[in-house]
């Protein structure tokens, strides 16, 4: 209702005084009308109800004397003074204080001085809500969080320190075994271990709660890996390429246990030989809701140059088993050149062919495609991703 019609409905002072005595009364919250004087002219019912006083002891009385004193709060009464003297307003003031036959409360606090055009004093609307047990909730939730957290940190380290005590007693029944077929399995068994513990120290170190920015948490991932399982002996890089994206925490898990598993693969059969160079890329791109985590490597891939799919094996089954977690699907594209293996969340357009030159790597195929894919989903790959396609696809 506009002023204008306020004025007209209510233009006897009886009706006025009396909607404005409603209002009062129904509003929830505790509220007080106050003088200049900061005596007490109303109170809502839900004042009395609240802080245990009768009218009686209440209206016509000054605010610092109601209740034996209970409102006579330092820093209240200078706030108080300060709208009268300013003609402000307070806004969301929180104190603390002990209340008779209440105990320790917080209130939150909100006051406003109200003009009157015929030349009437100034009252002043001083509003209170009690938010004692909101804060004691927040106070409460912040310890659960903390113990959380040291229940996390706790429950990380006693992973780490079991997958090491794992990894250590595979290593030696490897050495003890006879059989070198079990010895094998053995080896598999113990970079499988290990893969599982590099990803939760990736995890581990991100810190995060929420999401997790999917390229530095791969970055770092592979820089373990590399360590670990390539180190200054062999001539094979291992390198992230990829723009923003994120994902949360139990996806995160799944796409690096994938990563792993795939380079852990393309270094035991693309590369044979020890001593050969070579190039291993994990590559992460977004459109939207849709991401494309893709491992290729330039190894020895097929020399018929046939591209199918690989022969199936554990590995094979455990990426598959990983992606159908993340409702994901698992492409394959093998040659002469190298190997590429993408993981593709649907709603992707199908991409359009591409000419693609006699000996174009799969490195290049792989980027290239993945570039017209974003752009069919309306998303530009960045001009630098597009350099690095087109030099991988010259190689």
């Amino acid at each position: 209702m506009q002023a204008t019609n306020f004025r007209k409905q209510f233009t006897a002072v009886a009706d006025a005084c009396a909607i404005a005595q409603a209002i009062v009364d129904t509003v929830r919250e505790p509220v007080l009308v106050l003088d200049k004087d900061l005596r007490v002219i109303a109170a809502s019912r839900s004042f009395y109800s609240a802080f245990k006083v009768s009218p009686d002891h209440t209206q016509g009385k000054p605010l610092y004397a109601l209740g034996e004193g209970q409102w006579d709060i330092p820093g209240l009464r200078a706030l108080l003074d300060k709208i009268i003297a300013e003609h402000g307003v307070m806004e969301d003031y929180e104190v603390e204080h002990e209340f008779p036959d209440l105990g320790k409360r917080t209130i939150r606090l909100n006051a406003r001085q109200v003009f009157y055009e015929g030349g009437a004093g100034t009252t002043i609307l001083l509003g209170m809500e009690d938010i004692t047990e909101r804060r004691i909730l927040e106070l409460e939730k912040d310890e659960l969080l903390r113990q959380k957290d040291v229940l996390l940190e706790e429950l990380q380290h006693r992973i780490t320190n079991s997958l090491q005590v794992i990894s250590s007693v595979i290593l030696m029944k490897v050495r003890t075994v006879k059989s070198e077929e079990a010895r094998l399995h053995l080896r598999d068994a113990h970079e499988r271990v290990m893969s599982v513990a590099a990803v939760q120290k990736q995890l581990h170190a991100t810190g995060a709660v929420g999401p997790i920015d999917v390229v530095p948490y791969l970055s770092g991932l592979c820089e373990t890996l590399a360590s670990s399982m390539i180190g200054k002996t062999r001539p094979i890089s291992l390198k992230v390429v990829g723009e923003g994206g994120s994902a949360p925490r139990r996806q995160a898990e799944s796409l690096g246990l994938i990563v792993t598993e795939l380079v852990m693969n393309s270094l035991k059969h693309a590369f044979p030989d020890e001593k050969a160079k070579g190039q291993i890329i994990v590559t992460y791109d977004t459109a939207g809701t849709n991401w494309k985590l893709s491992v290729s490597d330039n190894g020895i891939g097929r020399p018929d140059g046939v591209f199918a799919q690989v022969k199936t094996g554990l590995g094979t089954g455990i990426v598959k088993a990983l992606a159908q977690q993340i409702d994901a699907q698992v492409e394959t594209l093998s040659g002469g050149e190298g190997t590429a293996i993408s993981i593709t969340h649907a709603t992707f357009a199908a991409p359009a062919p591409i000419a693609m030159k006699t000996g174009a790597s799969i490195h290049g195929r792989l980027l290239a495609q993945t570039a017209v894919t974003l752009q069919m989903n309306n998303v530009t790959a960045p001009e630098a991703r597009v350099k690095e396609a087109d030099q991988l696809t010259a190689s």
